[in-house]
């Protein structure tokens, strides 16, 4: 493997470049118009457009990707995450062309892609999972008598269901034939697949993933565990490894699931199973995601494996270098996604130029981005400026430090989630570590950064009248000493 395309844009495929830089390996851009300036065009050895801004005419049409391959002499793809990284059809064009796939085959990921096929192969291995239905059900009768079984409340879902669309909570048998109605129209309308699943649904659950890798050899392993319970939309924005709930004995139980789920399709690469823990810390399997995950710089903190230079080596057919029994848990690490929306509003994104754009640095600071100040913060795409990760001996100092980070992060132009993740570090359900998927909504209420940016503006007020009356004070114990060591010093350096 000696040049890689990557399929992707802004901090991923920055990340994604300096790791096949260091391995030696040459690296090509892709880029829509709207990124032609964008840093990861800059950094790779050469960049390609594929087309307009708008993702359906550029990142997400394959055959333009295949066509920059053919056209740069790269030989393989790394697809990040998002745009093609699960799509079952590229991978098989990407193989029909004779180039490598940084990921696994097409076939798991089109057994993984949909949730109920996702369930059966899980199945074989005896994963546990929620209470429900295996099948898709479309009879709304039948229905309503599996969901009186299972008992309400219920989860109406969508086979090939993400992000919450195609979900519907039922608490009542008179709510579920129209909840269902609505769950099968949005599910064809953002999926072009209409069918649906029951299943309990879980009050308090928590989101816990669980990391995998998995060669061409038949070995795999799992990285142990992510905690992603703080979400909004059913999309996360903090994330953080180990989980605080997790005791050895359920970890390693998780583990051993998530392998199982991974050897169900003959996993390749890198890839994270998801479960849902109740408040028993009874875990059942969720689904798998078949590419890097957006919070994976967490569990590289806590093994100190590269889980990109893992993927190309796994790639390139060689061996895992290690045993489970040979990887451990060190330190603890915590991720923010720094989000151009504002959470006051509903989360809403709040596009615009970056004014000011400076990252935090220090020890136990990393920042994963694709921007710098001045750069505009496109419509098209997903609205995450970056990804700050604090890593510390425990957890009470990573969170210490993600304190310190995201005071020290200076940007303005636009609203960010900085202050949100302030917020949920600083909340005692969070610092407890009892918290759920229901954090957001549970504790955070529009006014929430307000009043707190209020006791901060009250607290630097005090602390202002205070310097000044103490100044005040030095000025008269000194007015005759004109000549003092403060004054010489003073004028020295104005």
């Amino acid at each position: 493997m000696n040049k890689i395309l990557v399929a992707n844009r802004g901090e991923i495929a920055l990340r994604i470049m300096r790791s096949a830089k260091e391995m030696g390996i040459k690296t090509v851009a892709v880029f829509s118009e709207a990124d032609r300036s964008a840093l990861h065009v800059r950094y790779a050895d050469e960049a390609i457009c594929i087309g307009p801004a708008p993702s359906n005419q550029s990142y997400l049409l394959g055959h333009n990707i295949i066509t920059a391959c053919k056209t740069t002499g790269a030989d393989a793809i790394h697809p990040g995450y998002g745009f093609l990284s699960e799509n079952a059809e590229f991978a098989r064009m990407v193989k029909a062309a004779g180039l490598i796939l940084i990921g696994p085959s097409a076939e798991a990921m089109e057994v993984m892609g949909n949730k109920l096929s996702a369930k059966a192969a899980a199945l074989s291995y005896q994963i546990p999972m929620v209470p429900g239905t295996d099948q898709a059900i479309t009879d709304v009768a039948e229905a309503k008598q599996r969901a009186a079984e299972v008992g309400f409340p219920i989860l109406i879902k969508a086979a090939a269901g993400g992000g919450g669309k195609g979900m519907r909570v039922v608490n009542a048998l008179e709510e579920f034939e129209e909840q269902m109605k609505l769950a099968i129209s949005e599910a064809i309308s953002s999926f072009g697949d209409g069918a649906v699943f029951i299943e309990r649904y879980v009050s308090s659950p928590r989101h816990i993933e669980i990391q995998v890798l998995g060669d061409h050899h038949g070995n795999i392993v799992h990285l142990f565990e992510r905690e992603c319970s703080v979400q909004r939309r059913h999309q996360k924005v903090i994330e953080e490894a180990p989980s605080s709930v997790l005791t050895p004995e359920i970890r390693a139980e998780m583990g051993r699931c998530a392998v199982d789920v991974a050897r169900s399709v003959k996993y390749t690469g890198a890839g994270t199973v998801e479960f849902i823990l109740d408040e028993q810390l009874n875990f059942f399997f969720l689904e798998m995601n078949t590419r890097l995950q957006v919070e994976h710089p967490v569990t590289e903190m806590i093994t100190g494996l590269d889980l990109v230079k893992e993927q190309i080596r796994i790639a390139k057919g060689e061996a895992l270098g290690y045993r489970q029994e040979e990887l451990a848990i060190k330190g603890h690490a915590i991720e923010l996604r720094v989000y151009a929306e504002d959470p006051e509003n509903n989360f809403l994104p709040d596009i615009g130029t970056l004014k000011t754009y400076k990252t935090p640095k220090g020890n136990g600071v990393r920042v994963d981005d694709g921007f710098e100040q001045g750069m505009e913060i496109p419509i098209y795409y997903d609205p995450m400026i970056a990804k700050l990760i604090t890593y510390g001996k425990d957890r009470q100092e990573a969170i210490s430090r993600m304190l310190r980070a995201i005071d020290e992060y200076d940007i303005s132009g636009i609203q960010t989630t900085l202050n949100f993740g302030r917020f949920v570090l600083q909340h005692e359900a969070f610092a407890s570590g009892n918290f759920d998927t229901h954090f957001v909504g549970k504790y955070f209420k529009p006014g929430s950064l307000l009043n707190n940016n209020e006791d901060e503006a009250f607290i630097a007020a005090v602390a202002a009248a205070m310097f000044t009356k103490n100044k005040k004070a030095v000025a008269s114990a000194n007015v005759a000493a004109a000549t003092s060591n403060w004054t010489r010093n003073r004028k020295t350096f104005n």
